[in-house]
């Protein structure tokens, strides 16, 4: 692997930066409190042309790599976590399954819009007793004709009551087992299909989550993503891009953590010096800038392997465990370095820690990274 970005890497880093700085910086602290999608952003984002970095030019996208897609990701992250979560599981996940997995008029009909940013995407999977264990999944789509007829109740869906594009996995035959779950793309509007209300969450407030309820929502078979019975299959996939994703907002979170640490440790003075200057402090940012690093290597890694069409499950999961871990442990520090003023609403270090714990939780616990990367060490 070359360590090295290519020039035009480090030229959309440079643009996503100063995109950030000058339109989400700003307002990451209100969307935060007033739980608001910055629709005004993602405007912009879709004018620039980042919301469908990897893919292919025909299709709408910018015909970039994944690893670029992931700095992006990085970088908004780094103002805020929520807006680089929302374009994450857009991008990663949306687009890149109907990428896959979609057929030339799926391509057309719904990745266009969707890598042009004029349709934003949604995975619609978790359910109120299927989270980790995705097979625990109860809602059903029953074939009736040319169309399937969906029932169900999903949960904690990102961009849930905001999405434009429903990728929905529910069973068309539960008896089959692991081969008897589909994916289906859904349209905003089709009868049947009810977003939910914005859940009130700790972190990540301005990303938007809510329940989606399926009721005798018809689907004609035209909107069949892939084969039948090959859902659990994307569904993995899906996952595996959406945890080089969450690497990557934990990397953006993990380096603004590093920022205001080191910023405020300079002008800090107690007992007549700089704080930085005091060892215990000193050593809290030594291990935040390798934690830092480490994380970058693991989850750059992972996304040049998915560039290399090699396989990166284990890698992807390694980068989310790590990446999600340090970022807890490392904002409760940028916290500590601040005392009592990191602990005031408005700190930007109180809100990287509210949001660093959501990380540990979604696209898979850690409990469960720990059970993919052991599995595959194990074989």
């Amino acid at each position: 692997m070359n360590f090295k970005l290519t020039e035009e890497q480090e030229l959309l880093r440079k643009n996503m930066r100063e995109f950030a700085l000058k339109y989400v910086e700003p307002i990451a602290a209100e969307i935060d409190e007033k739980q608001i999608h910055p629709a005004d952003v993602f405007k912009k984002l879709a004018e620039g042309g980042w919301m469908g970095i990897p893919i292919p030019t025909q299709y709408g996208g910018a015909g970039s790599d994944y690893l670029t897609n992931t700095i992006c990701v990085e970088e908004l992250s780094r103002s805020c976590s929520s807006t680089g979560f929302t374009l994450s599981i857009h991008v990663g996940i949306a687009c890149m399954l109907v990428h896959l997995f979609g057929n030339e008029d799926q391509k057309k009909k719904y990745l266009v819009p969707l890598a042009q940013g004029k349709h934003l995407g949604a995975l619609v999977l978790t359910e109120p007793g299927a989270g980790t264990d995705v097979m625990a999944a109860t809602t059903t789509a029953s074939k009736d004709g040319d169309y399937y007829v969906l029932n169900g109740t999903k949960t904690f869906i990102s961009n849930g009551p905001l999405a434009d594009t429903y990728l929905t996995f529910c069973w068309t035959d539960k008896a089959a087992g692991r081969k008897g779950m589909s994916a289906f793309i859904i349209p905003k509007g089709t009868p049947g299909l009810k977003p939910g209300e914005h859940f009130n969450k700790m972190g990540l407030r301005s990303s938007q989550t809510s329940e989606v309820v399926f009721k005798d929502c018809r689907v004609h078979k035209d909107n069949l993503l892939g084969k039948e019975g090959n859902g659990l299959i994307m569904a993995m996939l899906g996952f595996d891009h959406g945890r080089v994703g969450i690497a990557a907002q934990c990397l953006g979170i993990l380096q603004a953590a590093l920022d205001e640490s080191i910023k405020y440790s300079k002008e800090r003075v107690q007992m007549g010096s700089p704080i930085a200057r005091h060892q215990a402090i000193s050593w809290m940012i030594a291990d935040m800038a390798t934690d830092l690093s480490a994380a970058r290597f693991l989850t750059y890694h992972a996304a040049w392997l998915k560039d290399q069409n090699q396989p990166f499950s284990k890698e992807a999961s390694m980068a989310k465990l790590f990446g999600s871990e340090k970022a807890m442990h490392h904002t409760i520090k940028a916290v500590q370095i601040h005392g009592g003023y990191g602990y005031v609403k408005g700190a930007k270090v109180e809100r990287l820690m509210r949001d660093a714990k959501i990380t540990e939780i979604y696209e898979g616990t850690s409990e469960a990274q720990r059970m993919v990367i052991s599995g595959n060490v194990l074989r």
